[in-house]
């Protein structure tokens, strides 16, 4: 057998069954991933002062209430389209929201009652749902507090953009 021969056998023998074992793997991986766009149902925002989330939104309803700079609720109707919902579920996976622990939140219980800034994210699939507590003055994990807080300005700018698209 030739050089070149036995390169071309050396080549069919391990590189083609590792793409196969990759392509293969890779697509069950791929298959059942927890969260899918596909079976996508809502997503559910509020954010408030301590322990009281007036402000919320749910793009199941498409309610939107919220208290203005006059300190009156206002209520409004902003739907979210196909595109701002994939483009939050992306940045939620680009985030890491799907590892986040339910509640990021400080150790004191005093965090609760006093007026710093807390947001509630719950992604509605399907077949699960992921929910997470987050205070805005969390000290522990700076990588972690700094996601959520990306997270937290990626859906208020995208809601509020909608709501302007609304307006006009």
């Amino acid at each position: 057998m030739s050089e070149r021969g036995k390169k071309i056998f050396l080549g069919i023998c391990i590189i083609i069954p590792f793409v196969l074992y990759c392509a293969y793997y890779y697509s069950i991986m791929i298959k059942n991933a927890p969260y899918k766009f596909a079976e996508f149902e809502s997503l559910t925002f509020k954010y408030g002062q301590g322990d009281r989330l007036i402000n919320q939104y749910d793009s199941k309803t498409g309610i939107y209430q919220y208290v203005n700079e006059q300190d009156s609720m206002i209520t409004s109707k902003v739907k979210l389209n196909k595109d701002d919902l994939l483009y939050l579920h992306r940045k939620a996976a680009e985030q890491g929201f799907w590892n986040f622990p339910d509640n990021i939140t400080g150790s004191d219980s005093s965090s609760k009652t006093s007026r710093t800034p807390h947001y509630y994210i719950e992604y509605k699939y399907q077949h699960k749902t992921k929910k997470v507590l987050f205070d805005g003055t969390y000290k522990q994990d700076q990588k972690l507090k700094d996601a959520a807080k990306q997270l937290v300005l990626e859906i208020s700018t995208v809601i509020n953009d909608a709501e302007d698209r609304g307006k006009k």
